[in-house]
């Protein structure tokens, strides 16, 4: 038997003669209207095919070793820089006295005159004076404390900053440097003096370990005494008392910005309306007033790290953790498109360090302890669980094209199906005006 006729009793498809066929004008209105529905019909499962959406995960984070970055932004109307100090500390011992690498304080004039930027000053670690005027043989005494092991002329304080330093060491309040040969020099008191109504403003990055801390800003240089960390206050308590009370020092501020990691395009916040800034930064732009200078801000604040893996990602999230120490600072978290990056909510508290109840606020049951240092504090945890926000398409190829066939032969069936109709009911009329 020929190829061809085999195949020919194969065909499923059977045509029928163009003489046997009647066309109508209803059919023709019934093709066109189909056309337009398939179109319309493929058109939205072209538009499926093409959506992205975010598939979320929670899985137990088994990262180790690992470090974040914490973004800072924030203003103290009523505090000059000379006077804040920015420490940090975490359960692994790690501490950060003093200053810190990447942070920068900003002047700013009193809030009379309207908060102006004055001055920026980048705060570096063990940053030293220009001591070039000094002669070289100068070898400056430490006020009595032994010198520290980190001056720029082993065994001497050759400047004020590091005789301030001598005297953390041991645990002595410095105050305004009185009677310190270098702190005259360099004019500390003066310094201090025409700053007391000026403000400040914290920016910068703090890089930490990955468990759980706090950073807080406080007045005075800190330091340790046994196992107490604590600041020397003494500068902040002596413009207590020179001052009137409208412009006396207090721990008012406000959160410009924090954030854990880096922050998310505007255009992922725009597409996901749940990772908006405001929600994935809940303490940007708030503000905390008060008028008494002994007060203390607390926030307790639980961090879920949370990454972001766009459209054709497929390299695992769990990778073996990198020395991050050649990643500059303020670019953590961003690699090869995918964002690693932080989470927070957030409970706060605040309270008077001289003890007391909240009967101003209608809490007269409520008592607060005296004890602690005027400050604001931001205590981290870190959570166990981790987010995985992975973009992905609903459907796929083969997916659109099996809808594509569904969407025409389920189309021109029921056509056909209406088409049949409407020439049935027109024939029966036909027949009954006829007869």
């Amino acid at each position: 038997m020929p190829a061809k006729s085999r195949f020919t009793r194969l065909d499923a498809f059977a045509k029928t003669v163009e003489d046997a066929r009647i066309r109508t004008t209803s059919g023709g209105i019934v093709t066109i209207v189909s056309l337009l529905v398939i179109l319309w019909l493929v058109l939205g499962e072209w538009v499926d095919y093409r959506r992205v959406v975010v598939l979320p995960e929670l899985v137990v984070d088994k990262s180790r070793g690992e470090r974040m970055e914490i973004h800072l932004n924030m203003t103290f109307p009523r505090l000059p820089c000379e006077l804040l100090t920015l420490d940090v500390m975490d359960v692994s011992g790690e501490m950060q006295d003093g200053v810190v690498h990447g942070v920068n304080k900003v002047r700013l004039s009193s809030q009379a005159e309207g908060g102006h930027v004055l001055d920026v000053q980048a705060l570096e670690l063990h940053k030293q004076l220009d001591t070039k005027h000094l002669d070289p043989d100068y070898c400056g005494e430490c006020g009595g404390a032994p010198p520290p092991p980190n001056t720029a002329k082993p065994g001497c304080c050759n400047t004020c900053d590091e005789v301030r330093e001598a005297y953390a060491q041991k645990s002595w309040s410095f105050k305004g440097g009185e009677n310190i040969e270098q702190c005259q020099r360099e004019g500390y008191a003066e310094r201090i003096a025409a700053q007391r109504k000026e403000g400040c403003r914290i920016e910068g990055v703090l890089r930490v370990n990955k468990v759980m801390g706090n950073f807080h800003i406080a007045p005075g240089r800190s330091f340790t005494d046994g196992n107490a960390h604590v600041h020397d206050t003494g500068l902040y308590i002596d413009a207590i008392r020179d001052l009137p009370p409208n412009e006396r020092h207090t721990m008012a501020h406000e959160i410009h910005q924090l954030r854990f990691g880096p922050q998310l395009p505007d255009e992922l916040s725009e597409r996901w309306q749940w990772t908006d800034h405001h929600h994935t930064n809940p303490l940007d732009g708030t503000k905390q007033a008060t008028n008494e200078p002994a007060f203390s801000f607390d926030y307790f604040i639980k961090v879920v790290s949370t990454s972001y893996l766009p459209l054709g990602w497929d390299s695992s999230p769990f990778q073996e953790s990198q020395d991050d120490s050649s990643i500059p600072l303020g670019s953590h978290g961003i690699s090869s498109g995918s964002i690693e990056t932080h989470q927070y909510s957030v409970t706060s508290h605040k309270r008077s360090v001289l003890g007391g109840n909240d009967a101003e606020e209608g809490h007269k049951e409520r008592l607060h302890a005296a004890g602690g240092i005027p400050a604001v504090f931001f205590t981290y945890d870190i959570s166990p669980m981790k987010v995985i926000n992975r973009e992905a398409r609903p459907k796929s190829f083969t997916g659109f094209l099996t809808g594509v066939c569904a969407i025409v032969g389920g189309t021109l069936t029921v056509a056909a199906a209406i088409d049949r109709g409407l020439y049935e009911g027109a024939l029966r009329v036909k027949k009954l005006h006829s007869s």
